[in-house]
């Protein structure tokens, strides 16, 4: 990427040569091209917040003495910053999640809008004390992420708000701190009590920090995951994969009590969520659960879990992608035991049971309505001619 302060090499995490899909875009270029030619100070209090994969972070870090502190809800955006960095050889930037205390001050707050208007929402609050009224504010986006309702939210959290003219179909946003604003308390993170029908956790509460998928009503997919779980299971060890609020695996803890259950997710704003599910729902037994922000299953030793739940996104910010169930599904077969199972949902079109099939050598339909399926995959015993299949994604 070609910036006012010279050119960086950027690679997404994990980095992968079949993917074509850059590490920035239109709305990352336009915004480092406003500082530059704006005269925007940028050896203050710098944050920036939701860079995606560390376009920002990488360009600015070092320039004009800016030494910024980054803020992210992504794992795997996190490792692509560190190792953008380092390759440009650039240090001084501080990484922070979304789930850490916000900095004190903030000279010059920029925003990458997520496609989250809860997580928006949730780090504006968070962020809003360390303004004051010097503070420079600008957020950028392309045009189909910023809409009246992004510009409304930052009226109403930071001050006056207007947008730029579009360039390459990205569009700036300028907000004036007014410190007179009274914008009341953060609503996140979220409660709402599940509906009857759903197993186990029928009528108990769920809690979402802002961000996370379906943060104010159970999504038709998950319940209907919900309502086809294995329950007469002898697991030992559970993994609810890209764990979200913790819904289905707190449903697996409540079924087999004696089993431990891995939650993990990418989001820190998930993982944060699924613990306070699992504690409102199951604190009697906080020893039987662990909580982990990764990359899926990675670090997870070989044949070593009996039971692998999964509702694999297929969006990856605006693309659409099977690259992360592809990775998801590869992972679970080298985790799961001989005789482990791996239960999928997921939406009709997406042929997930040809993945499985390739993967596990078989593929088991559940259940199934009119839009998603429910599937099962059975690790066997690799054969001395076979081995193991070949990791992709």
């Amino acid at each position: 990427m070609s910036t006012p302060w010279g050119d960086v090499d950027l690679t997404r995490f994990p980095a992968d040569p079949r993917d074509s899909l850059r590490a920035w875009d239109a709305a990352d270029a336009y915004l480092l091209r406003h500082l530059a030619g704006s005269g925007v100070g940028l050896s203050g209090a710098v944050a920036v917040v939701g860079d995606r994969w560390g376009a920002l972070g990488t360009a600015l870090t070092g320039s004009e003495g800016c030494a910024p502190t980054l803020i992210s809800d992504s794992y795997l955006g996190q490792c692509a910053t560190a190792e953008n960095l380092a390759r440009a050889g650039r240090s001084g930037a501080r990484l922070l999640t979304t789930q850490d205390p916000a900095p004190d001050r903030v000279d010059v707050l920029l925003v990458r809008v997520p496609k989250s208007l809860a997580l928006l929402e949730d780090q504006l609050h968070r962020l809003r004390p360390a303004l004051h009224k010097d503070t420079v504010v600008v957020g950028t986006g392309m045009v189909k992420e910023i809409h009246t309702s992004t510009l409304n939210l930052f009226e109403r959290l930071v001050g006056p708000t207007r947008t730029s003219l579009a360039e390459k179909k990205a569009r700036l946003v300028f907000a004036t701190p007014d410190l007179s604003l009274s914008p009341g308390s953060n609503p996140w993170p979220h409660r709402y009590q599940l509906p009857d029908g759903i197993g186990p956790l029928a009528g108990r509460t769920v809690v979402n920090h802002g961000g996370v998928f379906c943060a104010e009503r159970l999504d038709i997919g998950t319940r209907f995951f919900l309502g086809h779980l294995p329950h007469a299971t002898d697991a030992q060890r559970i993994v609810d994969l890209g764990c979200g609020n913790g819904v289905v695996g707190t449903s697996a803890a409540l079924t087999a009590p004696d089993a431990e259950v891995l939650f993990t997710d990418e989001s820190h704003q998930a993982v944060a969520s699924a613990e306070a599910t699992y504690t409102e729902n199951h604190g009697d037994r906080p020893g039987k659960a662990v909580f982990r922000v990764g990359d899926g299953l990675a670090g997870v030793p070989d044949e070593s879990v009996d039971l692998v739940l999964n509702n694999p996104p297929f969006h990856t910010h605006q693309a659409t992608t099977d690259a992360t169930a592809w990775r998801m599904f590869t992972q679970a077969r080298a985790a799961l035991r001989p005789g482990g199972e791996l239960w999928v949902v997921g939406n009709r079109h997406l042929g997930y049971h040809v993945k499985l099939r390739r993967l596990f050598g078989n593929s088991e339909l559940v259940a199934s309505d009119p839009k998603f399926v429910v599937l099962k995959a059975v690790k066997q015993e690799a054969s001395p001619s076979r081995g193991r299949s070949t990791q992709r994604g």
